[in-house]
């Protein structure tokens, strides 16, 4: 049996319940991972990494194919401007693979935000740090976790610019 990933250890180091779920093959799609899942896309955690600044990010954890509004973010965390973080960046800040990242075992510690979207769900499943496979929990377990992480409601209206969209 494979070692467990990087989030499992960190969730069973904080006594958080949880499944390793390992999918059958590659995953191409959220909608597949949730399919095989046996969840909904909304269940599905995407873990978004904003740079802020020069060596300063900041984790957005929302649900499914849920939009961020990158005003509402800009709002809720103070700053003028922010942007995605590069593909190179996510693995260098994160340590894990673009399609495999969570909140959890990061080698630094950052600010996480929780969309609202997330906490319409009962369970949910994440990256754990290791690509074709995700980590299964209630999203009470999820939001204890996390401490003192805020919800806000991040969610994209659609103001029909989709330069603005993650």
């Amino acid at each position: 049996m494979p070692a467990p990933p990087p989030v499992s250890l960190a969730l069973t180091a904080l006594n958080i319940p949880h499944q390793v779920f390992v999918h059958p093959g590659p995953v191409h799609s959220l909608a597949q991972a949730a399919a095989e899942r046996g969840q909904t896309p909304d269940q599905v955690v995407r873990s978004l990494l904003f740079r802020l600044a020069k060596g300063r990010y900041v984790m957005v954890l929302a649900a499914g194919p849920a939009r961020i509004s990158w005003a509402a973010l800009r709002k809720h965390l103070g700053v003028s401007r922010l942007s995605l973080a590069r593909r190179d960046e996510v693995v260098q800040v994160t340590g894990y693979p673009i399609g495999a990242v969570g909140p959890f075992g990061l080698p630094t510690t950052m600010p996480i935000v929780v969309d609202a979207s997330v906490t319409a769900q009962t369970e949910v499943s994440l990256g754990s740090g290791v690509r074709g496979t995700a980590v299964i929990l209630s999203t009470d377990d999820l939001l204890a976790a996390l401490g003192n992480a805020p919800v806000v409601s991040l969610r994209e209206m659609d103001t029909g610019d989709p330069s603005k969209r993650v």
